[in-house]
């Protein structure tokens, strides 16, 4: 969301600043995504900090705010007519004396339930944001399917296994499915990494975006897709292309082989897993 917003208002005129606590602005993601993401924001025009804490926050006069950090160089001070501050949510579930029903929260304040939805009395469920889990609407609108499901359909749908996308709406945008590089090495798994940068994507080439890569992550045993960051103009469309793959279960030479459209952005993928030929 900082980022977004970040590069919104960058793009608007306005003079940005971005201050991350971590040396990497995008936690969650494998290292090269995150420094490329990066460098596409310093492109843009927008100041990056990154292992910089927070010191204190002042009121300069004239409606200005001076945040002071601390860096690895030293103390920095950085002024502005406007403060984002872009750490998380917290569920609103303290009024809803949830105690009194017994339904259990975690710790975060999160209403604990199982892979059916359900919470810690039978018959009484929670989806959506106030479950917990990645705040996404596309998840949310899915907890409504299995609850229809399971309530009206008598099916025994679940949250098991499901794969979840998620797309940063950064320009050009990030999209994201399934384990990344460390995570899938992180479990001991045999992987083959494939990475194209959109320079080498004839569309991107024709739009005159070619910032960005496309990455995947393939099993070494199974051939099956396990992740992919596709970081380039319109990559979450791309990404969904190789989200339906991977619920398809197809090996990544059935991706190397297939035909795209030329020149279309997707034709793109035909490269990136031909990468994967031995």
């Amino acid at each position: 969301m900082g980022l977004e917003f970040g590069q919104m208002f960058r793009r608007f005129g306005s003079e940005v600043t971005i201050v991350q606590t971590r040396p990497r602005l995008m936690t969650r993601e494998d290292d090269d995504v995150s420094d490329e993401v990066a460098a596409i924001l310093r492109d843009d025009g927008i100041t990056v900090l990154t292992s910089a804490m927070p010191e204190r926050v002042e009121e300069v006069g004239g409606g200005r705010v001076r945040l002071t950090v601390r860096t690895r160089d030293g103390e920095r001070q950085v002024e502005g007519s406007h403060l984002l501050s872009a750490t998380g949510r917290v569920p609103n579930t303290e009024a809803l004396a949830l105690a009194a029903a017994g339904i259990r929260l975690r710790e975060n304040g999160f209403i604990e339930v199982d892979e059916y939805l359900e919470t810690s009395v039978p018959g009484v469920y929670a989806m959506g944001d106030v479950k917990g889990g990645p705040a996404f609407t596309h998840l949310s609108y899915d907890d409504y399917r299995i609850l229809r499901a399971n309530l009206l359909g008598g099916e025994k749908a679940t949250t098991r296994d499901r794969i979840v996308p998620y797309t940063v709406f950064i320009d050009p945008q990030l999209g994201r499915i399934g384990m990344t590089e460390r995570q899938a090495r992180e479990q001991d798994r045999a992987v083959r990494v494939a990475k194209l940068p959109m320079s080498a994507v004839i569309r991107a080439l024709e739009t005159g975006e070619t910032r960005g890569f496309m990455k995947v992550v393939i099993d070494a045993h199974t051939q099956q897709i396990l992740g992919a960051a596709v970081l380039g103009v319109e990559g979450g469309e791309i990404m969904t292309i190789i989200q339906v793959a991977m619920l398809g279960k197809l090996p990544c030479t059935a991706m190397a082989n297939a035909i795209f459209t030329h020149p279309l952005l997707a034709e793109g993928l035909n490269s990136l897993f031909m990468m994967l030929d031995d």
